[in-house]
């Protein structure tokens, strides 16, 4: 019997599948020609998509002149700081952790508008002594999309010289993901998990009380079956407000029992649900309410 020709859409699904890893090997290759213009690079590395991918390609252009350092404070979740262990270990990385002190900052422990300008000014504090002894640029891992959130992070980075090899290689968070994919690293669908100082609402403190009960509230929610979820703590970490995705509210409902025993058995007095949903940023609707 003759082969059965593969139907109109296998072909599609075939062309679509070669234009992918088409444009994923384009946009490593764009990566591989910026990092071979560093002599050698520090990389900010958290463990999440973007970092996991640079450090990678650094260690692969590079080699020993690529140094992916970890920073260690009371915002980065413990679950956090294992992936990025295991990732760099997994893959032959040459990895450092450091202990950063932006929780002893008054300006970030305030909370404003530009906290996040001062926790990556305390990161570079921290990375510019490693970096200098290398002969290395810092490196973060901001892509295309990061460009325009509220991120004042970025104002430090350019103060301190810091380089954004995805973005000068052209590379969104839909390129970062493939590339990873291309790549077979797990970190390709892993869910963004940005600091837990992240999930305060501007102007409350941020204290290692609250991030400890926003980490544990939302290590208990992952355990009831919602990978992707935040917890943000509003009224001086009082109250939380817990956010699943949007196809994810009824049986959340469902489970507002044990949702409520958990969120309260890690420290908060109340929790309630959000019922717009999931999105990143959230509190950023927060900022024109802020003191100018």
């Amino acid at each position: 019997m003759a082969e059965r020709p593969a139907s109109g859409g296998d072909a599609a699904a075939d062309a679509g599948r070669v234009d992918a890893a088409g444009a994923a090997g384009d946009a490593m290759d764009r990566l591989t020609a910026r990092l071979c213009r560093e002599d050698a690079v520090v990389v900010a590395y958290s463990g999440g998509a973007d970092s996991a991918l640079l450090a990678f390609a650094a260690a692969r252009v590079l080699g020993g002149r690529a140094l992916a350092v970890t920073a260690v404070s009371p915002s980065l979740a413990a679950s956090e700081r294992a992936t990025a262990r295991d990732f760099a270990r997994a893959h032959g990385l040459a990895h450092l952790e450091v202990c950063t002190d932006e929780a002893d900052r008054p300006e970030y422990a305030a909370n404003g508008a530009d906290r996040c300008y001062h926790c990556k000014s305390a990161l570079f504090d921290a990375l510019t002594p490693l970096a200098a002894a290398m002969g290395a640029r810092i490196a973060l891992g901001t892509n295309l999309d990061d460009l325009g959130d509220h991120r004042p992070g970025q104002r430090a980075a350019a103060e301190r010289g810091a380089i954004a090899p995805l973005v000068e290689a052209g590379l969104t968070k839909a390129d970062v993901r493939a590339v990873s994919r291309s790549l077979g690293l797990v970190t390709a669908d892993k869910p963004a998990a940005p600091c837990l100082a992240s999930r305060v609402s501007y102007g409350d403190p941020v204290t290692p009380e609250v991030l400890r009960r926003i980490e544990t509230a939302e290590g208990a929610l992952r355990d009831l079956g919602f990978p992707v979820c935040r917890v943000r703590a509003h009224a001086g970490g009082t109250l939380a407000r817990v956010e699943v995705p949007a196809t994810e509210i009824p049986r959340a409902c469902e489970l507002r029992e044990r949702v409520d025993a958990v969120v309260r058995g890690a420290g908060f007095t109340f929790c309630s649900l959000d019922l717009s949903g999931f999105a990143s940023g959230r509190l950023n609707a927060l900022l024109p309410l802020l003191p100018s």
